[in-house]
């Protein structure tokens, strides 16, 4: 099991219940320190100093190719990325529970109508859930944001055909681009394209062009993304290196 941002331990503590190997991941020098000295009678418990950002399983010695889980109490500035990081890796976890600020968790679980570019990051990899809802006064002190806790599962195929994941999250990404515009306009300015080639793979789409970005399904995203594979991926270059999952503030 592997615990983000685990702070003192408290969490920890509680985790251990369950027997299993314990990888901490705390990027703060001085707390790393203190988990080191607390659990340093429990040789099940490995405490990594570094940013789950970048972090891999695979630098912990002894770790082998074995499943995990992982849990925390996310960094609210740095939730999406390391959520992200996880998912995209060579070897993601079976499963995620994990605490976020709340309309971050909204836009995790969203349905069609609410989605954004993290709804359909996180939805082609993982089944995600809502659990609870964690006011501020669960907290100490209170922050000035909800938070809520997540879980997601590991989906063991994405849910759409797709021929190359980056290719498709660029795609949504420029579809993304101006999320209050129609579709059409919204992928002719993330593309970078003129109206007539992003109406040729529209209609091969048979996608409404007055449609909002975010009424779209991932199946429907699916769609359009073979459309503009058939059409030879225009625009691509302007937006092939975009991240997979963005930060749900579009």
């Amino acid at each position: 099991m592997v615990e983000i941002g685990p702070g003192r331990g408290a969490l920890t503590a509680r985790l251990m219940e369950s027997g299993a190997r314990m990888i901490l991941v705390e990027i703060d020098e001085s707390l790393a320190a203190g988990l080191r000295e607390r659990f340093s009678e429990h040789p099940q418990v490995t405490v990594a100093t570094a940013d789950a950002r970048a972090f891999s399983i695979d630098s912990v010695p002894g770790i082998g190719k074995v499943p995990y889980k992982l849990v925390g109490n996310l960094p609210y500035y740095a939730a999406s990325p390391i959520v992200r990081h996880f998912l995209e890796t060579d070897r993601p976890p079976d499963l995620m529970v994990v605490m976020v600020q709340r309309e971050v968790a909204r836009g995790m679980t969203a349905p069609p109508g609410e989605m954004s570019l993290l709804s359909i990051g996180v939805q082609f990899y993982a089944e995600a859930r809502s659990v609870i809802q964690v006011p501020p006064r669960a907290f100490s002190p209170p922050p000035n944001v909800h938070s809520a806790v997540v879980r997601m599962a590991r989906r063991t195929r994405p849910p759409i055909d797709v021929d190359s994941p980056a290719a498709f999250f660029s795609l949504a990404r420029a579809g993304f681009a101006a999320p209050r515009k129609t579709l059409a306009n919204s992928l002719a300015l993330g593309l970078r394209l003129d109206n007539a080639t992003v109406s040729e793979f529209l209609t091969r789409s048979q996608l409404d062009p007055a449609r909002r970005p975010a009424t779209l399904s991932l199946e429907e995203w699916g769609s359009l993304y073979q459309a503009w594979k058939e059409s030879g991926r225009p625009g691509l270059e302007q937006v092939r290196k975009a991240p997979a999952i963005h930060d749900g503030r579009r």
